[in-house]
């Protein structure tokens, strides 16, 4: 079997070619098809993923991609586990979002994004996702024995020590993976990708996550969250404020696990809150190709710095 046999029969011929994209957390095969005059994105599920798991999520992807809040889902071959989707010319959230001609204007767009996304039903289906037991669980188990610097130890073990704020709002569907990678900007609308984390949810973890990512201050994440809601919001709700440091932790122990999967050394002893890159940093050595993403020197730096960032929400 052929990448080209899990394509429809007519997007199957000798001027129709596939080219690996990336390789997602998961293990999954990402390729580019370009056929008949159009391109398209083929998602190969790992063997790893149980057969349930991708049911789910094709169903989430489905709702999503219906809504207008995910790529038009264009054939999916259920037995190998592919789904072949529109492929979306990104023109770049991050650049929008930063200019501040249009900053404004990207913030009021992601919180109206993320509340169609909550507004999705709740798949029957759909697992139920918990941040707090997932870095508990990476950070007693995975992480056990990796040489880690102190200050990192300080920080999850403050995140875990706390006692969540009491849930106000119901459960939504939750993406539980909004970090800006996983947006695709068409110049009017924001899709999002990778619905595999995809379950019932905290809302303000999609809405942390995002805060953590683009380094949002408390008045840009007020905003946010008046956009959110549809209304002013005068100030940052507990629950919301332990969700960020929650994110940041988590998704700096991720990071770190990666980087051990990597083969990387671990700490050196020297790494200190003063010496470690901030996230603002890390993100302009990635800009200029002095950090990489999918290294085990830059997912150590990418870690160091979402923790270093937990230490000071």
């Amino acid at each position: 079997m052929t990448l080209e046999d899990l394509l429809p029969p007519d997007l199957r011929g000798p001027n129709t070619t596939i080219t690996p994209i990336a390789a997602g957390l998961s293990g999954a095969g990402v390729h580019r098809v370009d056929a008949a005059g159009q391109a398209f994105v083929l998602k190969v599920a790992a063997e790893s993923e149980s057969a349930e798991d991708w049911r789910s999520t094709l169903h989430i992807q489905r709702l999503a991609a219906d809504a207008g809040l995910a790529p038009r889902v264009i054939h999916v071959d259920e037995p190998r586990r592919a789904v072949l989707t529109e492929f979306v010319a990104d023109r770049s959230f991050a650049a929008f979002y930063r200019d501040p001609q249009t900053h404004e204007a990207a913030l009021t767009l992601l919180g109206r994004t993320v509340r169609r996304i909550h507004a999705l039903p709740i798949p029957g289906v759909a697992p139920m996702r918990d941040p707090r037991e997932f870095l508990t669980q990476l950070w007693n188990q995975v992480l056990s024995g990796f040489p880690l610097p102190g200050f990192i130890a300080r920080a999850v073990e403050r995140v875990l020590a706390e006692a969540p704020p009491i849930r106000e709002g119901a459960l939504v569907l939750g993406h539980n993976d909004l970090n800006p990678s996983n947006f695709v900007y068409d110049g009017e609308a924001i899709l999002v990708l990778d619905w595999a984390a995809a379950g019932p949810m905290d809302a303000y973890y999609d809405l942390a996550v995002i805060a953590v990512f683009l380094r949002m201050d408390g008045g840009t994440c007020l905003r946010l969250l008046s956009a959110y809601e549809g209304k002013p919001i005068a100030e940052l709700p507990k629950r919301f404020l332990y969700m960020r440091r929650l994110a940041a932790a988590l998704a700096g122990a991720m990071q770190l696990f990666l980087a051990c999967q990597m083969n990387h050394a671990g700490a050196t002893g020297a790494e200190t809150p003063e010496s470690t890159l901030s996230l603002g940093e890390f993100y302009q050595r990635m800009m200029t190709g002095a950090l990489k993403l999918g290294t085990a020197e830059g997912q150590w730096a990418f870690g160091l710095a979402l923790l270093k960032e937990c230490l000071a929400l």
